[in-house]
């Protein structure tokens, strides 16, 4: 007899506003017998159907939602919820690079799908798309008769559900590069070894929209490849690519090439280090860029994130020019847009600076934030107006 789930009385709240995440200790008792991985019908206490998804005894989220009526579980539904999302982002324009599958916005919890021209860079994070690897990758060359499909399951929320992180092709073959056009810009993808699928997609509007700040002297720390770089370099005088990562920067200096650009020099170190120093040497730059990777992975780091963020952009802030603009960034989802603004807030008061917000924006529409799970909804990006 398959697994059939019931939740302790009114815990079924959050499910019928659509969050797909069912906790352990939200559970009453679970009926009968079947292997970790499987699909499990999920009913409140008095045994109403809310859905069904794979379960994993070893995870603090149990089970995963993803069938809401009666739907079969296989590849003619990954088939169909993959084209279904790859539909939408063809209806926004979008064709050379993008995410087709941004887990749980597309109603495939914890699988996430990347396009780079002919390749396709995906990552599994729970053990129920794990165990089915082989069905995804067909369904995925089916739709897209890709040239390579690679995985990047090198991330550590894994760990959490009892699997060991993995890469490697997984269809066709993959070349260390993969050239995309971004915002009109050529940029080299390194799909093998780049930060998480290969690239960040989710900030390509955000990175066209500081073109019409920046001039002058431009500083973009935590820079990684320089997609905020080679935006900034199209109307600055000069850029300043800044990341504690070699690898990194050579990527920068390889996307400048692409671009013909010659106005940016890349600079290795820790941000908070060298910021500290550029406000000793009294630098200045007409626009600053603070794009730092997640500082806050659980919601027991929230307080040391928040002094993390105010540290940073406390010195972002001092090296400003008047009038000048301070660009911030944050993609820790534990760290609401609320939090964020107020530690914005008092960085601004402790720097004694007055500061306006010219923009407010999130992710890119490829990374659809569902409504009722507030963990899709991550990123928070800052345009700000800086003055004496």
């Amino acid at each position: 007899m398959a697994y059939e789930l019931y939740l302790k009385k009114g815990e079924e709240k959050r499910i019928l506003a659509g969050h797909p995440w069912v906790y352990a200790n939200e559970v009453a008792r679970i009926e009968g017998k079947d292997k970790n991985g499987a699909l499990v019908t999920v009913k409140s206490f008095d045994g109403r159907y809310l859905g069904k998804g794979y379960i994993n005894h070893a995870s603090k989220i149990l089970v995963r939602i993803f069938i809401r009526g009666n739907e079969e579980d296989g590849k003619e539904l990954y088939l169909r919820r993959i084209h279904m999302a790859n539909a939408y982002r063809q209806k926004l324009g979008l064709d050379s690079a993008y995410r087709v599958v941004f887990g749980e916005a597309d109603d495939l919890p914890a699988l996430i799908v990347d396009k780079y021209g002919e390749y396709l860079s995906v990552q599994f994070l729970s053990l129920g798309v794990d165990m089915r690897k082989k069905l995804i990758v067909e369904a995925l060359a089916e739709e897209f008769s890709p040239a390579g499909i690679y995985e990047r399951s090198d991330v550590a929320v894994r760990k959490k559900e009892g699997l060991a992180e993995e890469t490697g092709v997984l269809y066709g073959q993959v070349p260390d590069e993969v050239i995309i056009e971004e915002n009109g810009l050529k940029m080299a993808v390194d799909i093998k070894n780049g930060q998480k699928t290969g690239y960040f997609l989710d900030q390509r509007e955000n990175r066209a929209a500081i073109r019409r700040y920046a001039a002058g002297d431009v500083l973009d720390c935590f820079c990684n490849s320089g997609g905020f770089s080679m935006n900034a370099a199209l109307t600055a005088q000069s850029v300043t690519a800044l990341d504690a990562s070699p690898l990194a920067l050579e990527n920068v200096k390889r996307n400048a090439e692409l671009n013909g650009f010659t106005n940016i020099r890349t600079v290795c170190g820790d941000a908070f280090e060298l910021l500290r120093e550029y406000q000793r040497q009294g630098r200045r730059f007409d626009l600053v860029v603070l794009d730092p990777p997640a500082f806050c992975k659980s919601a027991a780091e929230i307080p040391d994130a928040l002094k993390g963020y105010l540290d940073i952009n406390l010195l972002g802030l001092k090296l400003v020019k008047d009038g000048g603009t301070l660009v911030s960034s944050s993609c820790s989802h534990y760290v609401s847009p609320a939090m964020f603004e107020k530690m914005l807030a008092q960085a601004a008061c402790r720097a004694h600076r007055r500061v306006s917000i010219s923009e407010m924006r999130g992710q890119a529409p490829d990374h659809p934030a569902f409504l009722g799970a507030d963990e899709t909804m991550y990123l928070k990006f800052f345009i700000l107006r800086v003055e004496s």
